[in-house]
């Protein structure tokens, strides 16, 4: 009795005919449904995305090495016959990469040079403002106030005031028109104080 083609302990593709060659596979009957084994679908392998430097390059690529390289020459960093062949090989490249190279020793656009700082001549800078003298200050409002005091503070604006301009001329500090409305207040009321006394006097002689 010959043996049978396949065995129960043999895989699908481990027949003598295989899948494809003979047909299909005659399998002994078990009482149980056996799956068929079915192969996986197949997916497409994703390409590698092409690196920056193997791009082509465009106008505008172009330009803008071309840029670089004037700012390049510019600066001094690039002999004019040196410029003049990468300017050539800028507009003849095809890739990015081939830019990124006639550019890699040159800074990407015009160094900033500081700007020269120049002192500006005394001549044309504004004149400090001088300080105002504290006595010619104490001078004007004692003048100010000999009229709600009725000249009381006449004598102390006179002394602050002459005090005040002695100051100014010797210090050069700013104030001379404070000290002069002090002197001008006290001394109209000194002057109102002796007239009144004056005439006090007078009325007191005539009187007696």
């Amino acid at each position: 009795m010959s043996q049978p083609s396949w065995q129960p302990w043999q895989g699908k593709d481990e027949s003598q005919s295989g899948p494809g060659r003979d047909g299909p596979v005659a399998r002994p009957w078990t009482g149980a449904h056996t799956p068929v084994a079915r192969p996986w679908p197949a997916y497409p392998v994703p390409q590698a995305a092409p690196s920056t430097s193997a791009m082509l390059a465009s106008h505008a690529d172009r330009e803008r090495a071309v840029d670089v390289l004037r700012a390049g020459y510019g600066e001094g960093r690039l002999e004019k016959d040196e410029f003049d062949k990468r300017v050539e090989r800028a507009y003849g490249a095809r890739t990015v990469g081939e830019l990124a190279l006639l550019v890699s020793d040159l800074p990407l656009g015009p160094v900033p040079q500081p700007a020269p700082v120049t002192a500006v001549p005394r001549t044309f800078l504004p004149a400090p403002r001088p300080r105002a003298n504290g006595k010619a200050v104490g001078a004007a409002v004692c003048g100010l106030l000999c009229v709600p005091t009725f000249g009381f503070t006449g004598i102390p604006a006179v002394i602050l005031g002459h005090a005040a301009r002695a100051e100014i001329d010797r210090t050069g500090e700013s104030g001379d028109g404070l000290a002069l409305t002090g002197l001008v207040f006290g001394w109209l009321s000194i002057a109102a104080w002796s007239i009144l006394m004056t005439l006090l006097l007078a009325v007191g002689l005539a009187s007696g």
